[in-house]
């Protein structure tokens, strides 16, 4: 943290010297050019105000996106200004003696400011980045849950119908009710309780399915060997 203070205390140090430096090299042309007392300080102002606002608008149009040749101009305009006036108060030109194209030229440099802070002034606003619609998932209701109830009774189901599924008939056909398996000598007589279940069995998966339900399959549902079968059946 405190390494990173160190440098940001060390670009601000270096950018008010430098400013500094260059506020009165701008002072001292303009007053050798002619323009006494409070002009003189007004030249570098108007210099340095143009460098910042073309500055910050070129910078805006590039990160949206959008050509900044006008404000690149009217930077390296001001920036031209600013490093021109070092170079001259560097002992090249004659401070007392001023040759009379830089009297018109800093003479003219207000209307030329002038005509460049307004041009940035009134730019055509920069465009926001397009908001990215919603998604549709996000408006749609989520979908309810099925209850427990409704969960055991679906897994009975697919435990009582046969594995194989029958292909799908183009027009829908009522299906004969099987015919009751008669009981023969062989079939044994369950018990009360047990015939129960296996009508409960049944009745449950008539009403879920519409099909009557499968006596092997109720037998392998209630644990009974494959001799119950006949006696499933009758009691369907």
């Amino acid at each position: 943290m405190r390494a990173q203070l160190a440098r940001v205390d060390a670009v601000i140090v270096q950018a008010v010297i430098a400013g500094a430096l260059s506020f009165s090299h701008l002072h001292d042309l303009a007053a050798a050019a002619g323009q006494d007392g409070w002009k003189a300080w007004a030249y570098p102002v108007s210099v340095d105000l143009l460098l910042v606002a073309a500055w910050r608008r070129m910078r805006q149009q590039q990160q949206a996106g959008v050509a900044a040749g006008g404000p690149r101009l009217w930077f390296l305009v001001a920036l031209a200004a600013s490093l021109g006036a070092n170079v001259a108060t560097a002992g090249l030109l004659d401070l007392e003696d001023v040759p009379a194209w830089l009297r018109v030229t800093v003479a003219g440099w207000p209307a030329v400011a002038f005509f460049g802070g307004t041009l940035l002034a009134h730019a055509p606003a920069v465009p926001e980045a397009p908001e990215v619609p919603a998604s549709p998932a996000t408006d749609t209701e989520p979908t309810p849950r099925p209850a427990a109830g409704a969960i055991d009774r679906a897994d009975r189901v697919a435990q009582l119908e046969p594995s194989t599924k029958p292909e799908p008939d183009p027009e829908p056909t009522t299906e004969p009710a099987a015919a009751p398996a008669p009981a023969t000598a062989s079939t044994v007589t369950l018990p009360p309780a047990l015939v129960d279940r296996v009508r409960a069995l049944a009745q449950e998966h008539r009403s879920t399915t519409g099909h009557p339900a499968d006596p092997d399959a109720v037998r392998v549902r209630l644990g009974l060997p494959p001799s119950m079968t006949p006696s499933v059946a009758a009691h369907l």
